[in-house]
C-alpha cells in the first residue's frame, strides 16, 4: 500500500504502518550517524541533555556529500543501521518515531521497535543523488565538527521509503524472503 505521511510521525500513525507499505514522507526529519550517535550516548550517560529531542521524530542514518551549486545537500542515500544498532534502543525508549536506513536490524533493536509502537524505514541504497532531489533543504544543528556526520535537520517532500520492521515486529526482509521461496 502507498501511503503519504506528514513528519514528525505520531505514534498512531507508526503502528498504523505495516511491513512493505510505500511511504512518502513530507516535513521534517534528521540526520545522524556513528559518531554523532556515539556522542549522544555519552552526552547521557552524563546526565546531559540531547541536541534535540526525538520523540516522534525520524533518523536517517546518512552523512551526504557536498551540496553541488543551487542545491541544499549533495548525494544522500542511506547507511547501513546496523552500525547504529547499539545506540537505537535508547532513543527508542526517549520516543524516537522512526529510523530510516538499510539492512537488517538486530533483535533488541526490534524489541524496542515494539516497545515503543516505532517503525524501521528502509531507503534505497545507491540512490542517493535520486534521494537528495526530494530534500529541500539541509541545516546542521548539532556537532558541526563532525562534518558529514554533524546532526542535520533535513526538509523532504515525498521522500521515498518502505517499511522494513512494523510496530508489532513483522519484518519485510524475512516475509519476502519467505514469499520469494514458494
Amino acid at each position: 500500500m502507498d501511503r503519504k505521511i506528514k513528519v514528525p510521525i505520531s505514534k498512531e500513525e507508526a503502528k498504523s504502518l505495516h511491513a512493505g507499505d510505500y511511504v512518502y514522507l513530507t516535513g521534517t526529519i534528521y540526520t545522524a550517524r556513528d559518531a554523532a550517535h556515539k556522542r549522544m550516548q555519552e552526552a547521557l550517560d552524563r546526565g546531559e541533555p540531547l541536541p534535540l529531542d526525538w520523540k516522534e521524530n525520524v533518523v536517517y542514518y546518512m552523512g551526504p556529500s557536498p551540496a553541488r551549486e543551487g542545491r541544499p545537500i549533495g548525494s544522500a542515500g542511506p547507511t547501513t543501521a546496523s552500525r547504529m544498532d547499539k545506540y537505537a534502543p535508547r532513543l527508542l525508549d526517549m520516543g524516537l518515531g522512526a529510523m530510516i536506513g538499510k539492512g537488517k536490524r538486530s533483535q533488541e533493536v526490534i524489541d524496542a521497535i515494539i516497545r515503543n509502537g516505532s517503525v524501521y524505514f528502509a531507503a534505497i541504497g545507491g540512490a542517493g543523488a535520486l534521494l537528495s532531489q526530494r530534500i529541500v533543504s539541509s541545516e546542521v544543528i548539532a556537532y558541526e565538527d563532525l562534518g558529514t556526520e554533524a546532526i542535520r535537520k533535513l526538509e523532504v517532500r515525498d521522500f521515498p521509503v518502505v517499511v522494513v520492521i512494523d510496530s508489532k515486529g513483522n519484518n519485510l526482509y524475512e516475509t519476502a524472503v519467505r514469499q520469494y521461496a514458494k
